[in-house]
């Protein structure tokens, strides 16, 4: 079976490694590809499976599974966030691995795509228990990490408070301070201005040029904002200070709504204080997956994947789709909301202002000199919008959806740099 064959095969899985696959298959058809540069890259070059004992506050042991993903460094060193869940797997991992390689390459960061996760929810434990955990799954992947080889940052369930700890533990057995081993560290540490709602930033600079393109005024539009988290918090702010009226947000508990639009910063502190956006006051109680059926202008999917799916992407009501969690939409949603018109524009390339920061934060200490945090904006919103014009100059062109236009840009351009490194021996 060629890979083509397979990758249609497994698309019959509703996975997040199955979707990418798919998207992947798409492109490498589209763009001509051989079947053995499409098996390439469809496989991780490296991937870690590791077992991470966890020395309890009550003097019991505990052991979970975590991960590290190296899919592919052709244009640089890896680079991928850390997360931390319950439900994660390999699978999952190998997935937002290969995504992070496309998005690398789409928006020219010289980094390959890699990820880690660990089997774990950190509401459950302390901060000691966590940092225990961190340090020792650190210690674990130590042989494939490094500045020059594989970068971590952020992810679910992870923070800057972790990737502090992350820092340490390397630089500890280097015997020496590496800042650049990690991207989204505190500011005090060699973070960058700038990195901790870059992601947000970059899905709200997205979203105003899509409304736009759509023929909409973001000063007269709508929003609904699905996962009130790192990514979607910042972004219903971000949206709100544009102009754009945010009706409905939720998160993995509930969700809220009201036609008005949204005190953001009550809600904000509601959240702080609760730890949910249920029960806020300035709203009305909303069914959580009801979120994604608004009625609004623009829908921000904004937490985890598959969400949007064959069963109910005939019902979203909005007219533009900006991805700013990863993988939030199904090859099988995809074409449901193509044919109704809506347009969805990729996570590869909407949330994407976050590696783009992280990038800034690995020069920033590779240099040892920090930007100022107006540099830091500006460098963003500039990379965010040429991808944009390129992505959507490439999709009129051929008559594409921006995800398959996306797609095919970044597997183009990492197959490029296949075929100039050659294949050793």
């Amino acid at each position: 079976m060629s890979p083509t064959d397979a990758a249609a095969s497994v698309t019959l899985e509703p996975t997040p490694l199955a979707d990418a696959r798919a998207q992947l298959a798409e492109a490498v058809d589209l763009l001509g590809l051989g079947d053995g540069l499409h098996q390439m890259l469809a496989t991780p070059r490296r991937e870690l499976s590791v077992a991470v004992p966890l020395r309890m506050d009550s003097g019991d042991s505990r052991l979970y599974l975590g991960y590290r993903v190296q899919h592919n460094f052709s244009r640089g060193p890896a680079k991928g966030g850390l997360r931390y869940a319950p439900n994660v797997n390999l699978d999952e991992v190998r997935a937002l691995a290969m995504w992070m390689t496309w998005k690398c390459a789409l928006l020219d960061v010289p980094y390959g795509g890699a990820k880690g996760g660990l089997a774990i929810d950190p509401r459950e434990h302390s901060v000691p228990e966590l940092e225990r955990v961190t340090r020792r799954y650190t210690s674990e992947i130590l042989p494939i990490i490094g500045p020059e080889r594989d970068i971590p940052a952020p992810d679910i369930g992870t923070d800057e408070r972790t990737m502090a700890w992350i820092m340490d533990t390397y630089s500890v057995n280097s015997g020496y301070t590496v800042p650049g081993i990690v991207t989204g560290k505190p500011i005090s540490l060699g973070g960058s201005l700038g990195r901790a709602s870059a992601t947000s930033r970059g899905v709200t600079h997205i979203a105003l040029a899509a409304l736009r393109h759509a023929g909409l005024e973001p000063a007269r539009s709508t929003a609904a904002v699905q996962g009130f988290g790192k990514v979607g918090a910042d972004a219903a702010r971000f949206l709100t200070e544009a102009g754009v009226k945010v009706t409905a947000v939720s998160d993995q508990y509930g969700a809220v709504r009201n036609d008005g639009g949204l005190d953001i910063d009550a809600l904000s502190e509601h959240v702080r204080e609760t730890g949910s956006v249920v029960g806020f006051a300035g709203a009305d109680e909303l069914d959580r997956d009801a979120l994604l059926l608004q009625d609004v202008d623009l829908l921000v999917p904004a937490a985890v994947e598959g969400v949007l799916h064959g069963g109910n992407a005939a019902d979203v009501r909005a007219s533009v789709v900006v991805e700013g969690a990863n993988g939030p939409t199904t090859p099988a949603a995809d074409a449901i909301l193509r044919e109704r018109g809506v347009l969805v524009v990729p996570d590869i390339l909407a949330n994407a202002g976050g590696v783009i920061v992280s990038y800034f934060e690995w020069v920033q200490a590779n240099q040892a000199y920090w930007w100022r945090a107006d540099e830091v904006e500006s460098r963003l919103e500039e990379r965010m919008l040429n991808a944009w014009r390129h992505v959507l100059g490439y999709a009129e062109a051929r008559d594409l959806s921006l995800r398959t236009a996306a797609t095919a840009l970044a597997v183009e351009r990492v197959a490029e740099a296949h075929r100039l490194r050659g294949l050793y021996p």
